[in-house]
């Protein structure tokens, strides 16, 4: 039996393998201080905290998690969680195997559970309820968790350690209360400073052209002072892009800055060339949103008399 499968309760699981982590934190020392703080345990009987790594997409959410666990010197596992995750898909898979036998497989998650590592739940609140449910003991102190599948249960090591990062946009679901209170503390993610984010493009492409980073951490900083979510991932694809325009063709070369604005435009839309423009329409469709519109909105003017929701009070008026 190799170190990749496990029987327990006579039920042999199939374990998942490990990430290679390489990852590095670049700037905001003070939120990676914080989340090795959350794993920390303080005492025999202490417990480690499963806290929420919280930004808009692109800011490092996972790269946060990853470089954490590289520093505790932990095998690191990703589950990538969707609107469609099953508790199953979560914990344990069954699998038919050649000779028509049926194999149980262990999720990233449950592999770190018995192997003491790190396992990231990545984009957490894009998962259903049920499937939140399954791992309500694991996340408490019971610190287990049940597949029914398999008709097992899996107790954690003392050494697992797990995160759940959560974008901040609207194509998720709202996470229960039973759930949020066992995933604690929130850690938010903010935008890197400038020189913290010049660094993190060079880190990714130490052989992009420094006007072109400086174009980018231009562009990059001042869409955060306009409250716009553009993030240095972002920054990263317009510039691959970019270098990859240059080097495409020797006869018919383009400038850096045609090459630049070419790939801003394809890759973050037309609307990324003005941002001033963008962020004072974005500004007022917020405002225009405030106020919800009733289905008498779509049919009817507001002084219209036949609104259903009009006040009789104003007819009396007129």
């Amino acid at each position: 039996m190799t170190d990749r499968i496990v029987e327990i309760d006579g039920v042999q699981l199939h374990l998942s393998s490990p990430m290679q982590n390489d990852a590095e934190w670049i700037g905001q020392r003070e939120v990676l201080k914080q989340l090795l703080a959350c794993w920390l345990t303080v005492d025999a009987t202490d417990l480690p905290l499963t806290p929420r790594l919280v930004g808009v997409p692109g800011i490092g959410k996972t790269a946060l998690a990853m470089a954490a666990a590289r520093v505790r010197g932990q095998e690191l596992y990703v589950f990538q969680c969707t609107a469609d995750t099953r508790p199953e898909d979560l914990l344990v898979t069954p699998v038919l195997s050649g000779d028509g036998k049926i194999a149980y497989h262990a999720s990233p998650l449950v592999t770190a559970m018995i192997r003491g590592g790190v396992c990231v739940l990545d984009e957490g609140n894009r998962m259903n309820e049920k499937s939140w449910a399954s791992l309500a003991p694991l996340l408490d102190q019971r610190r287990y968790v049940e597949s029914i599948v398999a008709g097992i249960v899996i107790p954690a090591d003392r050494e697992f350690r797990c995160a759940v990062t959560m974008n901040q946009d609207d194509s998720t679901y709202e996470i229960p209360d039973y759930i949020l209170s066992r995933l604690q503390p929130s850690l938010p993610l903010g935008f890197p400073n400038r020189q913290d984010e010049l660094a993190i493009l060079q880190y990714h492409l130490p052989f992009a052209e420094p006007q072109m980073l400086a174009m980018t951490v231009d562009f990059l900083q001042r869409s955060h002072e306009l409250q716009l979510d553009f993030s240095a991932r972002d920054g990263l694809n317009l510039l691959r892009y970019a270098l990859k325009r240059l080097a495409q063709d020797a006869e018919h070369p383009i400038s850096q800055d045609q090459a630049w604005r070419e790939a801003l435009e394809y890759c973050l839309g037309e609307d990324a060339l003005d941002l001033e423009s963008l962020a004072r329409r974005r500004s007022g469709r917020s405002r225009d949103s405030a106020m919800p519109l009733g289905l008498g909105d779509f049919f009817f003017d507001a002084d219209d008399p036949l609104h259903p929701d009009r006040d009789e009070d104003d007819d009396d008026d007129l």
